[in-house]
């Protein structure tokens, strides 16, 4: 198998960037899901419920800061957060740095509400949560449950097979990080070990899909696919399930082309 797709996320619930090649941090991807969107309560504003927020292009710039862009909103350069803390809601994570006002106008204008743009300064306090198989002194950054999530494009041909329709869904819908391809449909399933280029990783867990999927990575608009699929094929526990979830048995650096091995 190779490594054919690499995502990182620089901000939470937006569009992907896909690099040639990444360090590995403990907490995941070099420069992955440092920043999130939170509303007045710190409660995140996640791409299910607010699906304009795949339309965000982000990207990290030298010095800590971020380059904001979305169709209609004019660009924004976000300097690196210095103010006090403010709180936020995630499991395992109470406070992050909040960005200055124009990023905090930038995001309200963008999605209609009063949201506020936040950094993770250290991703090293964040633990992976146990019920998400989480082990002591595991960390991960603003992602949900493990630092790295792990598809493959022979599960997706047979997918879309399953779905029968025209066009093949793009994999940036389950947005992500790494993307195989070479193996038989679903074989990570049964993988706990894997290693990419330099890198080793333990599977965490196998990954549920939620509404996110449904949306479309280019317009934002909802369909039922493949969660409708998912439910035929991929059932179980009352949850639809597709790639895997990864953990960094240590630091290293992947690139387009590694060979995968599990």
């Amino acid at each position: 198998m190779r490594l054919v797709d690499i995502r990182v996320y620089p901000v939470k619930s937006g569009a992907g960037l896909p690099v040639a090649d990444v360090a590995v941090e403990p907490w995941g991807l070099a420069g992955d899901r440092r920043w999130a969107v939170v509303d007045e309560a710190g409660e995140h504003l996640w791409l299910a419920d607010y699906p304009r927020m795949v339309s965000v292009r982000a990207r990290n710039l030298d010095g800590g800061g971020l380059l904001l862009s979305a169709p209609g909103r004019p660009d924004l350069e976000v300097s690196p957060p210095t103010g006090e803390p403010v709180p936020v809601k995630f499991t395992g994570l109470d406070h992050a740095v909040p960005a200055g006002d124009a990023a905090c106008a930038w995001f309200t204008e963008l999605l209609g509400r009063p949201a506020r743009l936040v950094w993770l300064d250290d991703p090293g306090r964040r633990s992976i949560d146990p019920a998400h198989g989480g082990l002591p002194g595991e960390v991960v950054s603003f992602a949900w449950d493990a630092p790295l999530l792990l598809t493959s494009a022979a599960s997706l041909r047979l997918l879309d097979e399953q779905i029968g329709g025209d066009t093949p869904l793009d994999m940036a819908r389950f947005r992500p990080s790494v993307v195989v391809d070479g193996g038989e449909p679903y074989a990570e399933d049964a993988w706990k070990e894997v290693r990419i280029g330099e890198v080793d990783f333990r599977v965490s867990e196998a990954c549920d899909r939620c509404a996110v999927t449904t949306i479309d990575p280019v317009t934002g608009a909802r369909g039922k696919e493949p969660l409708r699929t998912l439910a035929r094929h991929r059932l179980r526990d009352g949850k639809t399930w597709f790639g895997i979830r990864l953990v960094p048995r240590g630091p290293g650096r992947i690139r387009l082309g590694d060979p995968v091995t599990a």
